[in-house]
This record gives structure tokens, sequence and C-alpha cells, in this order.
């Protein structure tokens, strides 16, 4: 078969035109001076991805199947195949099933987890991938630890700060601050009421922070008027599947939220969340 000399050229000046889009954004992505956090829509369960000023990415996370990879192709080019930092909260099917699947596409530097010992299939599954990855580093999440996102972001670990291996799942949550400038994200896994009470009073205003990821989806079980009155944030957000069979986000949380008057975005309504602080000021994507 031949080709005209003008197909040929056409031809060589999309595969330049491609490299160097590729190259450009690229070099956009680390000279970036903005840190995104995206909420997404992964149905009844919760999914975190956070990118740094450097490009450095994080994942917390990974909700029940596998709609976690097509969100994750949202928001993470098609060329990049790596993920800087998952931190699985605790082990109930919801927050990381879908990591079984991550793992296997993405290469993974860091993995942090609660220690939370709690035999499913689901976590013997992700056990056996996890140990299978070759240059891995795995930790143990513990407060007074800070993941050095680049670019000036950070996050840090609040709890736990004790062996939680053999105490209830939901109570062994991994609950952290990221931050960035003068905005902020509290991250609480399915931390439940007792534990918000703890942290409250330990660590009272210093849990400010400029958006909120409400605890357990919603439930009664977390988001304690305390706790919201400590943390005080600008925004709420509800990760939580349409018409799920527990009925989160449940009504007695509506309304405390409302009474601190406290907007709430949730992904049932909204699909994926996104938000892009400057270091000042967070927006919506």
């Amino acid at each position: 078969m031949r080709f005209s000399k003008t197909k040929v050229l056409l031809s060589l000046l999309c595969v330049l035109l491609l490299i160097n889009a590729v190259i450009f954004y690229g070099l956009t992505l680390k000279e970036s001076s903005a840190l995104t956090i995206s909420f997404l829509d992964v149905g009844q369960g919760d999914a975190i991805f956070i990118e740094a000023p450097t490009g450095n990415q994080m994942l917390i996370d990974g909700g029940r199947g596998k709609g976690v990879l097509s969100e994750l192709s949202r928001v993470v080019p098609f060329f990049d195949r790596s993920i800087d930092v998952i931190l699985a909260t605790h082990p109930d099917a919801d927050h990381i099933a879908g990591l079984i699947d991550v793992f296997p596409r993405y290469d993974i530097s860091l993995f942090l987890e609660s220690g939370v010992e709690h035999e499913t299939g689901v976590t013997d599954s992700l056990e056996r991938i996890v140990n299978a990855e070759a240059g891995l580093t795995r930790v143990l999440a513990r407060a007074g630890m800070r993941v050095h996102l680049g670019g000036g972001a950070r996050l840090d670990i609040l709890f736990p700060d004790r062996d939680v291996s053999g105490i209830e799942s939901n109570a062994g949550s991994v609950v952290a601050r990221l931050s960035y400038g003068e905005t902020s994200v509290m991250l609480t896994g399915d931390s439940p009421v007792a534990i918000e009470a703890y942290l409250a009073s330990h660590f009272g205003g210093a849990l400010h922070s400029t958006i909120l990821k409400l605890g357990h989806h919603g439930s009664k079980t977390s988001s304690s008027l305390p706790f919201l009155s400590a943390v005080s944030p600008d925004v709420g957000i509800i990760s939580a599947g349409k018409d799920n069979t527990y009925g989160h986000p449940h009504q007695e949380v509506l309304e405390r939220v409302a009474e601190l008057g406290i907007p709430l975005v949730s992904t049932i309504d909204l699909g994926m969340i996104q938000f892009v602080s400057d270091g000042k000021t967070f927006r919506r994507r």
C-alpha cells in the first residue's frame, strides 16, 4: 500500500502535536500552584483523590467496586500509571474493595492503613495484592505522622493514636487533616461520635477546617454537634449512594448541620465533587 506525501506529513504533524500536548500538560501540572481534591462518585462508599501543586497524588479509600477506576480516569491522565500514596481509612468493603482493582493498574509507592483487624474475603484479597507489590512501603497510620505531598501541601494523621487492631472497624478509622496554605480539609472515614468527642476534647479549635467530609456517609452515628462546632467548616461533603439501603444521610445529621448553618453538597446529587485551592481559598470546579 502506498501513502501520499501529504498524508504522511499530516500523520507526522498529528503525532508531533500529540507529543507537544502531553509535554505541555506535564509541565503545566508540575508548575501548578493549586491543590485539587476530588470526592469521587463511587456510590455508597468513600474515595477521595488529592493532587498536590507539584503533581504528587494520593488516593484515600477506593469505594466498593470497579467504579473507582472510571472515576480515576477522569482525574488522572491516561498516560499516568502511578499514584504516590494510598490511604485505607479502615477495612470495610465500601472503603477498600475498590482498591483491589487500583493496585494492579497503578504503581503505588506508599500504603497507609489503620491496622484494624477485620478478616473478610475483601480484606484477604487486598492483603494478597498488597503483599505481592514490589517496592511498596507499608505503614500503620498513627497520630503525629505527617505526609508531605509537595508544594506546601501536607496530610496530618490525627487518629488512631493507639493500637486499634482489636477494636470495631469504624472506631479505628484513620482521621486526617489535609492542609495547603490557609485552606484545609478534615477527612474522617467512618469515625463514630465517641472518637469525634475524643478528638474535639484533645484538639479543640485546632480541628477547624475549610471543608469537612462528614463521617460515615452522613450516618447519625457520626457528625455530633460538638465535633461539627469544633471543625466549623465552610462546607460539608457527604459521600453516599443514591437511594442507599442505609438511609444515608440521616435526617438527624441534616438537622445538626442546618442548625450550625453549614452548607452541604453530596455525591448523591452532584456526582464527583471537586475543589481547587490556591492556598487562600477553595473554589468548586
